[in-house]
């Protein structure tokens, strides 16, 4: 494996570790529809604000999310929309099947 092939798997393990919490996945979903304020994100996840200041800060630091200043708002909204075709992937006939499997393997 060449070194840019092992960075490159390094950086995608990195964005797919950043989706396994479903509260960064709540997230997402919430930005699908264009850019939010913290004060609207917080109070959608029902969260403390310095908890949702700490999931949006690592979803910015994988590049899945942006932030701009609007006076003393933070607003984020998504850098890549793409992303949510990976996730999208996981459909329910997806995640049905390879839950079927597990309980076959555990069995």
């Amino acid at each position: 494996m060449s070194l840019k092939s092992t960075n490159l798997t390094r950086f995608r393990a990195k964005i797919f570790h950043a989706l396994s919490d479903p509260i960064r996945l709540e997230i997402i979903e919430f930005l699908r529809d264009g850019e939010k304020c913290v004060c609207e994100i917080t109070p959608h996840l029902k969260l403390a604000q310095p908890s949702v200041s700490r999931h949006l800060k690592i979803l910015k630091n994988v590049g899945l999310v942006k932030r701009r200043r609007k006076g003393t708002w933070h607003m984020y909204s998504m850098a890549h929309p793409e992303v949510c075709y990976v996730i999208d992937g996981l459909n329910p006939e997806l995640v049905t099947a390879i839950r079927q499997r597990i309980i076959e393997q555990i069995a």
